[in-house]
Formats: structure tokens, sequence, C-alpha cells
């Protein structure tokens, strides 16, 4: 095979939407080489002379464009290597290209150009020439949409083209944002929800933040709840949050205990009912207050009427158990309010933000929450958004739709079954999986993707991967991407701060890109400390 090295390719008529300095940093296309084989959506080409030469911008997750007659079609260099003979005429190695088809651009009968969309309607074919996109290309390749978008930042091929994110699909769909320590998750947490507040302030969102880092991130847009005005009555709890609560790991030794709960707490919910109203309707999951004083009387009238004494002890467990949480300051936000009634409607409103007045986010702290409870407090949370939003979606005219956020994601919805708290893995399983169709989007952020449940994270339609060092990470976010990011992968541990690297169905195609800088007032409070000098 003889192939000789081609000239430069004029340039395109400058599409109106790319900007001018664009137009002088990269006037022209270059060919790099020309199509072999063709399976699917992956393509095969030999390099020219000239590109093998290192004389043209290729490399692995380079754009590159097919022209043809009927459409331009553009794909991302998955990988590059030897063919195993040389080109004829010049000694050198010939070079091969593994590109996968990413989309295309249709032409008019007059030359003119329609805008990208994914997909390959005219596949190119043999002999087609392989180029290097130039600023055109990926100025309407990463043209903004038609609909509604948030700006993150700009695309790494050029700065001067903005990366656009489209506000549905990535809140309606879930996604992911996922990198190894110092990254910057949390300023890229923070981008993405004020990209998204600038153009919806009325919006509804939800972070569980459990660092107590993002309250200075947001400002008086915030509501920020932690312990010390945090106020999440037992009674919300259902059964199985309540025997985490009350009882603990050693369930299975606690069986009696289980038991005895179970019926008192029914028992004390009916009690707490107006005179003449049926209870026929309680159960012990069902969201009504009832007394722990009540409780307490229930235990005791029950334990005079034991004849043996090593029943009591079951009894005596639970009354020190409740007694000892009441007491403790650490659970005041549980269990300290003397006077019990139906607050469900005012905190749904507080954490919900119904109305929004002028603060689009609500900040649960839950660094201070002890450590025993915290699982029990996410799981209430993430049912609560969801259930609350399942029964607003009969009404349409009351839907609201609510983003949570779920930072450290891997604490509370994590691929080990064994070592975790249940209900709170399966209520914001259940947002992965059902949220979209009830207005809950949700967002996962998590240093350790490897640790990450498997399931909740396929449900996350968009995944920003920030740098990832660690093997099994890598791999598991090679699992998640498709195939058209695979040339993206390779630069994971060498992305720099402030990049990431975008796959789904929120922006256009696969793209390395690198975030706006964030305003000081906006930057979560995560610095290191400085060890040298304190």
């Amino acid at each position: 095979m003889s192939i000789t090295p081609d000239p430069l390719i004029p340039a395109l008529p400058l599409p109106s939407l790319v900007k001018a300095e664009a137009a002088e940093t990269c006037a022209v296309r270059t060919v790099v080489g020309t199509i072999t084989g063709i399976r699917g959506a992956a393509v095969t080409a030999i390099m020219n002379a000239a590109a093998a030469g290192k004389k043209a911008n290729i490399s692995i997750g380079a754009l590159v464009a097919m022209p043809g007659d009927i459409s331009i079609v553009y794909g991302m260099v998955q990988s590059m290597s030897g063919g195993g003979y040389t080109l004829i005429g010049t000694g050198a190695e010939a070079q091969m290209l593994e590109i996968q088809l990413l989309g295309e651009i249709l032409l008019d009968d007059k030359g003119g150009y329609g805008r990208f969309h994914r997909g390959v309607t005219y596949y190119p074919h043999f002999d087609i020439e392989v180029m290097t996109a130039d600023a055109r290309d990926l100025a309407m390749v990463y043209a903004q949409p038609d609909v509604a978008t948030a700006r993150l930042g700009s695309i790494h091929q050029d700065r001067s083209i903005p990366a656009f994110a489209v506000t549905d699909e990535l809140l309606a769909k879930h996604f992911a944002v996922l990198g190894t320590t110092g990254s910057g998750k949390s300023c890229a947490v923070s981008l993405v929800l004020h990209a998204i507040m600038d153009q919806n302030p009325n919006g509804h969102i939800v972070l569980i933040d459990p660092h107590n880092e993002y309250a200075a991130a947001f400002g008086d847009k915030a509501e920020a709840i932690h312990l010390s005005n945090l106020q999440l009555p037992y009674w919300l709890l259902n059964f199985e949050e309540l025997v985490e609560v009350v009882i603990g790991q050693n369930q299975e030794r606690a069986y009696p205990e289980i038991e005895i709960l179970k019926t008192g707490v029914i028992d004390a919910k009916k009690m707490f009912l107006r005179e003449g109203e049926r209870g026929d309707h309680i159960t012990v999951d069902t969201p009504v207050p009832y007394r722990l004083g009540d409780l307490i009387k229930i235990f005791d009238d029950a334990m005079g009427k034991l004849e043996r004494t090593e029943d009591v002890v079951s009894y005596l467990r639970l009354k020190s158990k409740i007694e000892s949480l009441r007491i403790d300051r650490r659970y005041s936000f549980m269990f300290s309010r003397l006077l019990v009634d139906d607050s469900m409607g005012r905190l749904l409103s507080r954490i919900l933000r119904i109305p929004v007045a002028g603060k689009p986010v609500s900040i649960i702290d839950i660094s201070g929450i002890p450590s025993e409870v915290v699982d029990v407090v996410v799981s209430v949370l993430a049912r609560m958004i969801f259930d609350f939003s399942v029964w607003a979606s009969h009404d349409q005219g009351r839907r609201t739709p609510v983003l949570l956020v779920c930072e450290e994601a891997h604490r509370y919805v994590p691929r080990d079954e064994e070592v975790h708290f249940g209900p709170s893995k399966k209520a914001i399983s259940r947002i992965a999986k059902e949220g979209r169709k009830y207005g809950v989007g949700l967002c996962l952020v998590s240093q350790r993707p490897a640790e990450l449940s498997t399931s909740a994270r396929s449900q996350c339609n968009t995944l920003i991967a920030l740098r990832m060092s660690n093997i099994r990470d890598q791999e598991f976010v090679a699992n998640a991407m498709p195939e058209s990011a695979g040339g993206l992968l390779s630069a994971l541990p060498s992305l720099g701060q402030q990049e990431a690297v975008i796959v789904g169905d929120e922006v256009t195609i696969p793209m390395r890109m690198r975030f706006d800088d964030l305003a000081p007032e906006r930057r979560p409070a995560s610095d290191t400390g400085v060890f040298s000098q304190s």
C-alpha cells in the first residue's frame, strides 16, 4: 500500500455560532489518514506519512471529521497502534487509528449545514479521508442546544468554546460526580448547582452534607439545617429505622424486644388518636404521632401482668434504652420534644423549600449527628422526599420537582450488602430507579466509585468523572461509560484541577472539559489544613 502526504484542506464557511477568536486559532482541517475498515460504529483508518511523522495534531480522545457528499460524520479516536507493515516510499511503520463514530451533520442541496446530532444515518465508506476537527467543527458539535441549558465551563480542545449541560436531562435522569480526594468534587458540585440555580432561582434542592462544607458556598441562598436547629421527630421513623435507633446492630439476638416494640408502638399510636377516631388503619409504619410516655406506660402495664422474671428483662432493656435516648443531648433533634404534634407539613415545607422564599437549597449538615443514627437520618429524609413526590404527582398543579444531592454516597448506597443499614440504601435506590416518574432527581457524589452500588450508579444517565488514580475506581468508571467514551478513559489519572470527563444525556457527545472558575463566595469550605503552618 502506498500512501502519500495529503495537502491541507480549505476551511469550511464559518458558521455564525463560532466566536471570532476561534476562527483565528484554527482555520483549516488536516488530513491524517484514510478509512480502511468499518465495523458498526467502529472505524479503522491508516494514517498518512505526514500524520505518522507527528505533523498533525492527533491523539487519543481527539475529535475527527469524515466529510462525505451527504453529511460530515464525526468520531473520537479510541486507540493508536502500529499497523505491522511499512509505508511504501518512506520506510516508516504504518500507524492505525481506531475511531468510534459519535454523530453527524447533514448537508443540504446547497452545501449548507444542519445541526449536529448523535447517531449516524449515512456511514462513511472506504477511502474517505479522516481529518482533524478544526474550530468550526468543535463549535458546531458542541453548540448550545435549543433547550434549557446551564454553562459549566469550556471544552478541553478550545477554551473559547463553552461546554453546556442540558438541565432537564441532567436532573430528571440523575447524575454522578466521581473523583479521588482533592480532585475538586465539592467545587464541581457547587458550580453545577449554581449554574442550575442561576437559570432556575425557584428550584428545590436538598443537599446532604456530611462535612459541613457547603453552607459557605451558598450563603443566603440556602436554608442551613444542622444539629442545633434540626427537628426530626422519632414518630416519623418507620419500624426498620426505629429498631436501628433503639436496638442497634444486635437485632438477631433481640427478637423478643423487637416484637414488644412493634406491639407497643401500634398501641401508642392508637392512644394518640382523637376520641371517636378509629385506628383500624394504624400500622407500625403509619406516620402518626405518639408519645414516648404512652409507650413506657404500655411497657409498665405489660410487665405488671408477667409472672416470670426472665420475661421482664426484655421490657426493662427497651425502657432503659428509650430513657437514655430521651436524655442524651446528641439525640435532642429526635427525642427532646415535650409536646408531640403532627409537624410533618412544617418539616417538609422547610426541607423541600416550599415556598422557596429566596432559598432554593436546603443543606442538611449531618456532621454533628451521632454516627450510630446518621444512616437513619439519611433514610428518613430520602424516604420522605420520595413519598411526598409520589403523592404530589397525583395533582399536576402541586407537583414540585426536587433534586437530592447525596455527598459521600458510597456510605449510604454501598456495593457491599452486609456492612450497611439497609433502609437508607433502599430509599436512595428507589429514587434512582423510580424518581424520574415523580419529579425527584438524584446526584450521587463519591470519592470511592468502586464502593458505590452498581445498581444505583447505573441509573445515573450522566457521569462527571474528575481525576481518578485508583485502578479499581477507573475500572468501575470504565464499565459505566459507553463505548464512545473509551478514548477519554486514559485521561482520568492525568486530569488537571477543574478538569473532568463528562458522558451522558446532558452533553451532546462525551467530552473532556474544564470547569469555569468559581467565585470565592461560591466555593465550599473544603480546603485541606496547612500542617506546616499549624
